[in-house]
């Protein structure tokens, strides 16, 4: 599904306008979004939790030459499903 079926699905669901589902589901992703850049977590019941994960520098090969290289340490968005959305 892309963003713009979430939209129409969210429309369809709520009776919204689509202009406003489209705002919505724009603001959902905005709130995610800014929350994982503060480097919060972010839970919805039932759904799952969305986290920033520190991932730590490390030696890696370059697969064309083989060659070794530095790959520096970054943050990485994860997100874990909730149990009931597992099972």
């Amino acid at each position: 599904m892309t963003k713009e079926g979430l939209v129409n699905a969210v429309c369809t669901k709520t009776g919204m306008a689509s202009a406003d589902s489209k705002k919505a589901v724009q603001a959902v992703i905005d709130t995610i979004t800014e929350t994982l850049k503060r480097g919060d977590s972010l839970q919805l019941i039932g759904f799952g939790t969305f986290s920033v994960e520190e991932r730590a520098a490390r030696e890696g090969r370059n697969p064309a030459t083989g060659e070794k290289m530095q790959i520096p340490a970054k943050k990485v968005a994860k997100w874990k499903p909730s149990k009931g959305l597992v099972d």
